[in-house]
């Protein structure tokens, strides 16, 4: 098992931990493991990138008080705006909210990423360096909430273009089947390597 693979497994349990603890806010809700990233002017303190907490809030000592969980990303927005004025008159601000998702098997760079929920599942196996030459895109997974959603990806009219992720969410590609490369390949080299024992033997 690769190391890898192993990371990605590990993610994919912490993620599906988190996500049973949420609360449901439809497919444009934050989840505990999330993240916002607040970006607010000249207030380095309250600014950064903040994970979603088991408890639906955000891991900062101020923001700890504001329930993130549950609610549309726009109420997010509200909600932090409304927040941060108490400690700024008239605040300058950016938030930005972060869903957790998993891009696995046949790409170039599996892992866990954090992406705005505008992500298309193209633009999220694009991000993960694109599928490998081994990648076989007519048969692409999305497993969310349970449920596999099988996308063909090879199309140009793919639903992948415009299907956006959600929080949680995991897209694998699967490994396409060469009869010669997985079979034929390493069955001739098994016969070609016994061949050349029972050569050494004959001798």
């Amino acid at each position: 098992m690769t190391r890898t693979f192993k990371s990605l497994l590990v993610a994919s349990l912490l993620l599906g931990a988190t996500a049973a603890q949420a609360q449901t806010g439809g497919p444009n809700a934050l989840n505990p493991g999330d993240q916002v990233r607040i970006a607010v002017w000249r207030n380095a303190e309250m600014s950064g990138d903040f994970t979603v907490a088991p408890n639906g809030t955000l891991n900062h000592p101020l923001y700890r008080e504001v329930q993130v969980t549950g609610i549309p990303f726009t109420s997010v927005e509200e909600r932090l705006r409304t927040f941060i004025s108490r400690y700024t008159t008239n605040p300058q601000f950016v938030i930005l909210p972060l869903v957790k998702i998993i891009v696995g098997g046949e790409v170039r760079a599996p892992n866990m990423f954090s992406v705005p929920p505008e992500t298309t599942v193209t633009q999220a196996v694009i991000l993960a360096g694109g599928p490998s030459e081994r990648g076989k895109l007519d048969r692409v997974r999305l497993l969310r909430e349970g449920q596999t959603i099988h996308l063909d990806m090879g199309r140009p009219d793919s639903q992948a273009a415009s299907l956006q992720v959600r929080s949680g969410d995991q897209i694998i590609i699967p490994r396409s089947t060469n009869v010669f490369r997985d079979f034929i390949g390493p069955t001739a080299s098994m016969v070609g390597a016994i061949a050349a024992i029972v050569s050494i033997f004959l001798r």
